[in-house]
């Protein structure tokens, strides 16, 4: 099996760039993507901080170009500094993309290390890669393994004790800010998880006046009531900032909702109180522009990565007894895939033995007089019997060992198959 994995991350690419590849319905580019024949199965990944594709190839070469041209020219075909991109992109092949996959499951490689909200995302993805006909067999046992590989972590490691996320890491911006949030008005602007995390945050940090603003404000109001905040739509942004001390936003959509020209307004009439601003949506949902403004003062998602780092340090001897378990998933990944190439033997072998069974229970029933009950249970007999003969054979193609290509030709050999044995490599599964 040929697997690929393709993306940018918060660590390879600035915010900037992340955002111009940011996908909103991954099913359109996943159907275009499989067109092009080079790709058998895909899932398309998009978060705040990554977008990736994890795929299956026809071939590895053909493949990753597929994946570069794909990513460069249809994610995001306005954009158009391939230089800059290829610079961020990486790519990752066989067990190495498995790796990455298990690492980014189990929030090992989020930029806040330990958030649960990626394991939902990737398997958000992972369904409606399948909805769409993207993700079939091979490509589902490998999301299956990473979601195994992130429960292990989960429950055999300290990560989850204390659960973080962006949302909470920004709160926590506003706090070094701030010192005191008691005091303080908030706006959180959106009705998405990020919000809801922030505003149990904010609560917990003492914050007590709080509204919510959304598109849609029947959204704002469910979400409002939960925290005893009031609700409002999007209309009423210029009084709602102009009389709150920290907004918060994450809302989706193209455009920012709170560009240069509305800020101004908002600042003019604050008697010069400053107004701090945390945006952490992707795209941007504040105009940069607007960093110029006198008594504003904006953090994004790259500004968190320092707040994010301080607290990755706190959960190192964690993340090393995690490392430790997705290197024993790995493995489980790098047997399955070496037993993949033995499925046509296993086949042919089944094969084989079948159209012996039935030749001979043909010639059994051409001689006998038996009625369609005695015929039904010699059929079964004699599938009992193929079934325990093969069994042993079967138990050990399947689980590859260090003689596994001196067992696939003995079989092939002792069964006069007609399919040459293929040549599998056990000891470096990265061979194709």
């Amino acid at each position: 099996m040929n697997l690929l994995l393709l993306g940018i991350n918060h660590r390879t690419a600035s915010l900037e760039l992340r955002e111009k590849f940011a996908v909103d319905d991954p099913k359109p580019l996943l159907e275009k993507l499989l067109r092009t024949g080079d790709i058998l199965e895909a899932v398309l990944l998009s978060t705040c901080n990554r977008v990736e594709i994890c795929a299956v190839a026809e071939t590895m070469e053909l493949g990753e170009l597929s994946l570069r041209s794909f990513f460069g020219r249809s994610i995001a075909p306005d954009h158009n500094s391939f230089t800059e991109l290829d610079e961020a992109l990486y790519c990752y092949r066989g067990e190495e993309a498995a790796r990455h996959l298990f690492r980014v499951a189990s929030s090992i490689d989020s930029m806040v290390v330990g958030e649960p909200q990626i394991l939902g995302q990737l398997k958000e993805a992972y369904r409606e890669a399948g909805t769409s006909g993207a993700c079939s067999s091979k490509l589902s046992r490998v999301y299956q393994m990473a979601f195994s590989a992130a429960k292990r972590v989960r429950n055999e490691t300290g990560i989850a004790l204390r659960p973080v996320s962006v949302a909470k890491v920004a709160v926590e911006l506003a706090l070094g800010v701030f010192e005191r949030l008691d005091d303080k008005t908030a706006l959180l602007v959106g009705a998405g998880d990020m919000i809801d995390l922030a505003l149990q945050a904010l609560r917990s940090s003492g914050l007590s006046q709080v509204r919510v603003a959304n598109r849609t404000k029947g959204r704002a109001e469910e979400l409002a009531s939960r925290f005893n905040a009031t609700a409002h739509d999007l209309k009423e942004l210029e009084v709602l900032a102009t009389t709150s001390d920290i907004i918060l936003v994450s809302i989706a959509g193209k455009e920012p909702v709170f560009c240069e020209s509305l800020l101004r307004k908002v600042l003019s009439n604050r008697d010069g109180r400053p107004l701090f601003i945390i945006d952490i949506g992707v795209p941007r949902n504040v105009e940069s522009s607007a960093d110029d403004l006198s008594n504003l003062f904006r953090y994004d998602m790259d500004d968190l990565a320092a707040v994010a780092e301080h607290n990755e340090m706190e959960r190192r001897g964690e993340v090393e007894i995690a490392e430790r378990i997705i290197e024993l998933e790995v493995t489980k990944f790098r047997e399955w895939r070496s037993a993949q190439g033995f499925v046509p033997i296993i086949q042919s072998l089944r094969s084989r033995a079948e159209s012996i069974r039935q030749k001979e229970l043909n010639r059994y029933l051409n001689r006998m007089s038996l009625d369609p009950q005695q015929a039904a249970q010699a059929d079964a007999l004699t599938k009992g019997l193929v079934n325990k003969l093969l069994h042993e054979p079967l138990s050990k193609l399947r689980t590859p060992g260090e003689d596994s290509e001196d067992l696939l030709r003995a079989i092939e050999l002792l069964f006069a198959l007609d399919r040459p044995a293929t040549k599998i490599s056990v000891s470096d599964p990265e061979e194709e």
